[in-house]
């Protein structure tokens, strides 16, 4: 049996596991930051009504992490070609790298959003000084998502550089 298939023929499953490890972990985190913010925006606006729409930055930050595992499934999956171009398990595990740091960082800044924007914003609510402090909280936990998004780029260009072909 011939096959136009060059390359490791085991190769592509860890590149796609990658780019499902992105989406999954990052939507994950994405979900539980949404979910445990939101509970605290719920909790919030029963005292102070007036705040509900000053308190959803949490939930949007949280949001904002399923797209940063989505970009890098698009980015892997794009690169899984191997009847164009060779694709050998230099380049799966390369893949694979890149998802599981995006979507892992996405899964820990997802947490650390929920666990900061559920209690910020019922702080908030008892005292309207705590704000400034609360987003600068949420944005560096939204930077550890972003630092995964970055070396899941750099490791996925990696692909494709084990061999001269």
């Amino acid at each position: 049996m011939s096959s136009t298939f060059s390359g490791d023929e085991t190769a592509p499953f860890f590149g796609f596991l990658g780019a499902a490890a992105a989406l999954v972990f990052s939507c994950m985190g994405a979900a539980y930051g949404t979910a445990k913010s939101g509970v605290g925006v719920a909790s919030m606006g029963v005292m102070r009504p007036e705040l509900v729409m000053k308190s959803i930055v949490p939930v949007v930050m949280a949001g904002v992490l399923g797209i940063y595992g989505l970009i890098i499934a698009v980015i892997i999956s794009t690169g899984i070609n191997p009847k164009a171009k060779s694709y050998y398990l230099f380049d799966g595990y390369a893949h694979l790298s890149s998802g599981l740091s995006c979507g892992l960082a996405g899964l820990a800044a997802g947490m650390a959003i929920g666990i900061v924007g559920d209690a910020g914003v019922r702080a908030n609510a008892q005292q309207p000084k705590l704000f400034v402090g609360m987003i600068l909280i949420l944005i560096f936990a939204e930077a550890l998502a972003l630092y995964g998004l970055i070396v899941g780029i750099i490791l996925s260009s990696r692909a494709g550089q084990s061999r001269a072909d």
